[in-house]
């Protein structure tokens, strides 16, 4: 590569602001789209409202026939398996609820230049695949390994580095029989978007480490040090600092809208007189959600929760409002078995990674 295309490619200099979002913003937005939040209504989200986030692009896969993992490293037998081949292991569906780690980094101020999520970028599919260690045992770990990489056919530059995505898992949690290499969501194939033909899944953990078109599995005698994993996707206060990993997600709940909105602000404008609020609660790592407080007006109470969908999926939750006529600001907050409780207000991190700070939905009762 020439020195011009090497300026070329130098990573674009961003920064926090509080000012209008940016062209490129913009630009990333259209992309990666978020799931509507009427959509919370479905116990699971269809595949077409699911939120995406694609760091580079889309890998043109012609047919699953073609596609195969490599799985190689610290292992006794390397592997080259098709998808046909994965499919013959044992099989499971769980249903998952998966959030992007950058959810609501739009409504920090300031906030950092990058994909401007605001609320819609979680989504809860029924992922059919086979677990991971059906793989992992098939090849046979070496006692030194230590890391295990997936690496995604998605390759481009972030920050200036030229990689394929991919994240790691230590070896336990890799062998966890509900971290699934899947090819199947909401009983049908993976839509190109989500990851045909096959992808991971790492249930209770943000959407980053379940890495989309899986085509390499690397057993590593360290730990990796690919860009998505030791540079990205870290909490970090400020710029520079060592920081804390993104992994599991935190306690957070939604709103379903209420009423009618208007095309432009997305304003809502609800009828006087009883209205049944409702929405969905998560929490990660597998514990559950214990309650849902709802607020109205700074006012808060109890809302009712539905049945558990499962350890990895959201639940959802009900509360009946008698409206009144005025301007109202209606709030959600969850907390779960551990005790943990949304906060009030957003968290800080230099690039907004884990804002679960509550909903707020501003509604004009007529």
């Amino acid at each position: 590569m020439t020195a011009a295309h090497d300026s070329f490619l130098q990573p674009v200099q961003r920064s926090h602001t509080a000012g209008d979002f940016s062209r490129e913003e913009v630009g990333l937005a259209n992309r990666n789209s978020g799931m509507p939040l009427e959509a919370l209504r479905h116990d699971v989200t269809p595949a077409g409202m699911h939120f995406l986030l694609i760091h580079f692009d889309v890998p043109f896969v012609r047919s699953a026939d073609e596609w195969r993992v490599e799985l190689s490293g610290c292992v006794r037998n390397p592997l080259s398996l098709s998808v046909a081949e994965i499919q013959k292991l044992p099989a499971r569906t769980l249903r998952v609820t998966l959030e992007c780690a950058g959810n609501g980094r739009a409504n920090l101020v300031p906030r950092w230049q990058t994909q401007p999520w605001e609320y819609g970028a979680v989504g809860t599919a029924e992922w059919t695949g086979t677990p991971l260690r059906h793989l992992l045992e098939r090849a046979g770990l070496n006692e030194s390994a230590v890391d295990i990489a997936l690496l995604g056919a998605d390759r481009g530059f972030d920050a200036g580095r030229e990689h394929d995505y991919g994240r790691s898992l230590a070896p336990a949690l890799a062998m966890d029989d509900n971290v699934l290499v899947a090819w199947a969501m909401n009983g049908s194939p993976l839509p190109p978007q989500n990851g045909f033909p096959l992808r991971l899944v790492v249930p209770g953990w943000y959407g980053m480490a379940s890495v989309k078109w899986l085509k390499r599995i690397e057993v590593l005698a360290e730990s990796f040090d690919g860009y998505q994993q030791a540079g990205n996707y870290i909490y970090r206060q400020k710029r520079g600092e060592p920081g804390v990993p993104v992994s599991t997600m935190r306690v957070k709940s939604l709103m379903a809208p209420p009423g009618i909105p208007d095309w432009y602000t997305r304003h809502r404008v609800v009828e006087a007189g009883p209205v049944e609020l409702m929405g969905r609660a998560w929490s990660g790592g597998g514990v559950p959600v214990a309650n849902v407080a709802v607020g109205v007006d700074g006012v808060w109470s109890e809302a009712a929760l539905d049945p558990p969908q499962g350890e990895y999926a959201w639940r959802g939750w009900r509360y009946r409002w008698d409206a009144v006529l005025g301007e109202h600001v209606l709030q959600c907050r969850a907390t779960d078995k551990n005790g943990t409780t949304q906060p009030l207000d957003p968290p800080w991190d230099n690039v907004g990674f884990g804002n679960n700070a509550v909903h707020h939905v501003h509604v004009t009762v007529r």
